[in-house]
């Protein structure tokens, strides 16, 4: 079932969106080489905490960190730890939820560590820009393909590939609800967007083989061929004419300065 949401609850969706991207702001400022992936999650446990939130994803069918830390191959679900270092020319995809007032927020962006290749930098920077291509068209009366359409489109367009097996989702009450929102598809086919839904937008753009491949932690993915994926994330509402984008990169690029993507 698909939950359409009042403005009520939209605003406090909006709040929970706010302390991620704020969350996502203060991981940007430790990114850099030497740095670990349990040093980011550490500090955006305390600051949701800080902020009267609790960490999304933390216990969420047993993950066991507040952040998805997926580094330079590996393209969703990396698990944070002490033992992985990062290196220049890194790059890291972190993506974080946020639990308050009894509704989720959910956004990722991938960072740059350090000096890193024009033509990784280029992947990124497509990735970001389908993501707004989807979100053009997350208003009333498109459909789900369109959305996916336009992501698909423009990535396949610049010579990268979309990862199917991994999607974005509705967002609420629950941090994964219906319906199910892919990067990929057909113009006029799939579900009708209607004003008041609310989802997760979350291109995941490889730059060689879309195939993944599920590492033995049971969590992590990473592409078949090693070469690297790129993953950005927004949570919106679907609204007439304009969609309503609930998370923000501002904090984040406010951060990075002329270094954001």
């Amino acid at each position: 079932m698909i939950f359409l949401k009042s403005d009520d609850e939209i605003e406090l969706l909006r709040e929970s969106n706010q302390i991620v991207a704020k969350t996502l702001a203060e991981v940007a400022k430790l990114i850099k080489p030497g740095v670990t992936t349990a040093q980011l999650d550490k500090i955006a446990e305390e600051f949701i905490r800080d902020n009267g939130g609790v960490p999304g994803f933390l216990g969420y069918h047993g993950y066991p960190n507040t952040l998805c830390t997926s580094v330079n191959e590996q393209v969703v679900h990396g698990i944070p730890s002490d033992k992985v270092i990062l290196q220049d020319g890194d790059i890291v995809s972190v993506d974080c939820g946020v639990f308050k007032n009894d509704f989720h927020g959910d956004s990722a962006y991938t960072f740059c560590v350090g000096e890193v290749k024009p033509e990784i930098v280029a992947l990124l920077k497509a990735t970001k820009e389908s993501l707004y291509k989807g979100i053009e068209n997350a208003i009333e009366g498109k459909r789900l393909g369109d959305l996916g359409n336009a992501i698909q489109t423009y990535c396949e367009e610049r010579g990268y590939s979309v990862v199917r097996e991994m999607i974005g989702h509705g967002v609420g009450r629950k941090l994964h609800e219906a319906p199910e929102v892919p990067n990929y598809g057909k113009k006029g086919n799939g579900i009708m967007l209607k004003s008041g839904m609310t989802i997760a937008i979350e291109p995941m753009i490889n730059m060689g083989s879309r195939n993944l491949v599920f590492e033995k932690d049971g969590w992590t993915t990473r592409t078949i061929d090693r070469k690297p994926s790129a993953h950005f994330e927004h949570s919106v509402v679907v609204r007439k004419g304009k969609a309503d984008i609930l998370s923000t990169f501002e904090y984040i690029e406010q951060v990075l300065g002329n270094k954001a993507i």
